[in-house]
């Protein structure tokens, strides 16, 4: 049976929820999400990887963002519930000026993927992600594992847009889906 497993870029697919949701994030569950994305790749998902990183907090921190972390922890505990198995996987939340960066989730997804490849944990791996930082790890997986490599992806098909996809990214995977707003739809 082929088995696949679905590595998500939390901060990405956040953005895609907020577009389809006019700039407000779509109420949706994170598993049956996913079981739509499968469903359109004939597809059954064996297990979830989610990239993210908690909230920022300063040395001492604000009302706010002690609310943000009891939110964002009463999340994490609730996604490590369900079916398929969801794995989180977090980075860390840095301050630069006055903009939030996550660090660490990229080089988290490439030392997933390389352990799942090479413990041939999987058959097919589906990324839900539009960082070309990944092509690497993709043409390796592909080459040295013969693993298929699936990419959902969003676009609005405007040039220079946020939604920009590479085709450094689109060219390295061996199938791509769009991702559709009934995706996150029960």
């Amino acid at each position: 049976m082929n088995k696949t497993i679905v590595l998500i870029d939390g901060a990405y697919l956040s953005y895609v929820s907020k577009y389809f949701g006019k700039g407000k994030p779509l109420k949706y569950k994170i598993e049956r999400f996913v079981i739509n994305i499968c469903k359109g790749l004939n597809l059954f998902c064996d297990e979830i990887y989610y990239y993210t990183a908690p909230p920022y907090k300063s040395p001492v921190p604000t009302e706010s963002e002690k609310q943000r972390q009891r939110n964002y922890d009463k999340f994490i505990s609730k996604l490590k519930l369900v079916k398929p198995k969801i794995v989180v996987r977090e980075g860390r939340c840095q301050k630069i000026d006055n903009s939030f960066q996550q660090k660490g989730v990229d080089t988290l997804m490439t030392m997933d993927l390389l352990k799942i490849s090479s413990q041939k944990k999987a058959n097919s791996v589906v990324i839900i992600t539009s960082d070309t930082d990944f092509v690497p790890i993709i043409n390796d997986i592909k080459e040295e594992h013969k693993m298929e490599v699936i990419l959902a992806y969003f676009t609005d098909k405007k040039r220079k847009s946020a939604f920009s996809l590479s085709n450094h990214l689109w060219k390295a995977c061996n199938k791509r889906i769009l991702i559709k707003k009934e995706y996150f739809e029960a």
